[in-house]
């Protein structure tokens, strides 16, 4: 039968790709931001955001600890990547959230496997002539050209007609809209993870972002656990990975949140992970629900932190709380 045999989570943000000089744009960009939420999960406005931040958030507003958090998420991705290429698996299942790149209101799944042959890349990050310099530096994190990468359309396939056997309701796709691409959250590792090398993969995208279908905490785990168990019906000698793309606490970092979650992806505390309210998982937080589906695949191995790196932006505190981890 197949294994997983290794786990990955890596953030994917901009501002991961983005010189530390123009973090700062990225605050600027913070003051417009409709979906800024605290850990009671309401909406607030920057400047309420601001009033309630503590004050020790200004001394990570300097050039010189921009440039060291900036250094160490450099260093986090390379040793994911380095981990993936010396485990060399036969496929990696991605598991990442689409932000209204390829799913809009008329059509919403709230999870999706990708099982056509190839899965193509539109450079996205770089349409239009108006965008802010902040994250146009940012557009070769992505992907600087139209490209085409390979599938595991036997094994995505297997995954879908498991993922029905185990009662979940799962929506599949096999082609994509004329003109467009996968969302960033798979072009990310596609560019930085994979970095030119070629695995066959299988995309799987839950709706993280928008409601009323947000998959919740417990759904997100038992999808994993149902990961596993349609790989090892596989009938296939392969060696497969799952990496979890996204996270951790943004747009108003919650570092609190942050560490509950590491630590019980560290103890393989399925109880945790599984009783997040859902208060805390909404705007950029929700995409931790892509690393507790990945927690329920790999269950049978032990989570590594590799490293955790606040990256604050501005004095209300908002930023993107950047994390790298393995499972072996």
């Amino acid at each position: 039968m197949a294994q997983i045999v290794l786990g990955l989570g890596t953030s994917h943000s901009p501002q991961l790709s983005t010189p530390p000089e123009l973090w700062r744009n990225h605050g600027e960009r913070d003051k417009r931001n409709p979906d800024l939420r605290k850990p009671d999960g309401r909406v607030y406005t920057y400047e309420e955001v601001l009033a309630s931040a503590h004050p020790s958030v200004r001394k990570e507003l300097t050039p010189d600890m921009w440039q060291a958090r900036y250094d160490a998420c450099q260093q986090g991705i390379a040793q994911v990547g380095a981990i993936l290429a010396d485990v060399a698996p036969d496929v990696l299942v991605m598991i990442g959230d689409d932000q209204k790149e390829l799913f809009q209101d008329d059509n919403m799944p709230a999870m999706l496997v990708y099982w056509g042959d190839t899965f193509h890349n539109v450079p996205r990050y770089g349409r239009g002539q108006n965008m802010p310099p902040s994250l146009q530096a940012a557009t070769w994190a992505y992907g600087e050209k139209e490209q085409d990468f390979p599938i595991a359309v036997d094994l995505a396939s297997h995954i879908i007609g498991s993922l029905m056997e185990q009662e979940f309701d799962v929506a599949h796709s096999c082609q994509l809209p004329p003109h467009e691409g996968m969302g960033h959250a798979f072009s990310f590792i596609y560019r930085r993870i994979m970095n030119g090398t070629t695995i066959p993969t299988v995309p799987i995208m839950l709706n993280t972002y928008y409601p009323p279908n947000q998959p919740t905490p417990k759904r997100c785990y038992a999808l994993g656990q149902a990961l596993r168990q349609a790989v090892e019906s596989w009938p296939s000698d392969k060696r497969i990975a799952v990496i979890a793309s996204g996270g951790l606490s943004h747009f108003v970092i919650d570092e609190e949140l942050d560490h509950q979650i590491i630590t019980a992806l560290q103890n393989t505390d399925a109880t945790t992970l599984t009783s997040i309210p859902k208060e805390r998982l909404n705007s950029g937080n929700s995409e931790i629900r892509n690393w507790i589906a990945t927690a329920g695949a790999v269950e049978h191995l032990k989570m590594q932190l590799i490293d955790y790196v606040p990256c604050y932006r501005s004095p209300a505190g908002t930023g993107c709380a950047m994390g790298f981890a393995q499972w072996v």
